[in-house]
């Protein structure tokens, strides 16, 4: 099932706020971009008409809310809450980096498909390329230290290779031709095994 925003109380005027960014990724997800507006949001949360406008006035400023829910969901679902010991080697971040990739394929697919809407309109605005590229840059800091934490000799360039390989995973799995194969957790824990021994060379093999 996707998820749904949920309505119930979470304090005044916070609660209403994430009402309104929760329901506009659901939107985003369930309808693309042209389905994103003002009164689309209203009617979706169960909210009086205008309460959207009032707390985003221009759809700029709604989509700049919706980056910001969307990182801290990310960062609250799918980032990991403790980082693996480094003792444990490549087994212990390609287990991390799976359990991670594997949820955002799986209970928040819908989190996942909101972000490539977001990402794609972002190119077309700068002023949202600038503020999704700032919320988006804790994902990579986190990447970045867990792979110098594993002894990278080349931590930032592997960086990049290790979240265009995930990112490409997760478009074909979520939007892309194997959307309907979404691979086990196990089957990814052996692919960035086999990644991060190569980048590593600690020459482990699934």
């Amino acid at each position: 099932m996707p998820e749904r925003p949920s309505a119930s109380p979470r304090g005044p005027s916070s609660s209403r706020a994430e009402l309104i960014a929760d329901t506009a990724i659901t939107l985003l997800a369930e309808r693309g971009m042209r389905g994103l507006t003002h009164r689309a949001v209203d009617e979706a949360a169960g909210l009086p008409q205008g309460s959207t406008s009032n707390h985003a006035r221009t759809r700029l400023a709604l989509l700049e809310a919706t980056v910001r829910r969307q990182a801290e969901r990310e960062a609250r679902t799918l980032m990991p809450t403790q980082m693996p010991d480094p003792e444990g080697g490549t087994e212990a971040l390609a287990d991390t980096l799976a359990l991670a990739l594997h949820r955002a394929l799986t209970e928040h697919r819908q989190l996942t498909v909101s972000r490539y809407e977001l990402a794609l309109e972002a190119t077309r605005r700068p002023e949202l390329r600038a503020f999704y590229d700032q919320q988006g840059a804790q994902f990579r800091a986190m990447v970045e230290s867990l792979l110098t934490a594993a002894g990278s000799p080349a931590p930032r360039r592997h960086t990049l290779s290790l979240v265009a390989w995930s990112e490409g995973l997760m478009f074909s799995c979520a939007a892309g031709s194997y959307h309907a194969e979404v691979p086990s957790r196990d089957e990814l824990r052996s692919g960035f095994r086999e990644l991060l021994g190569g980048m590593l060379g600690c020459g482990e093999r699934a």
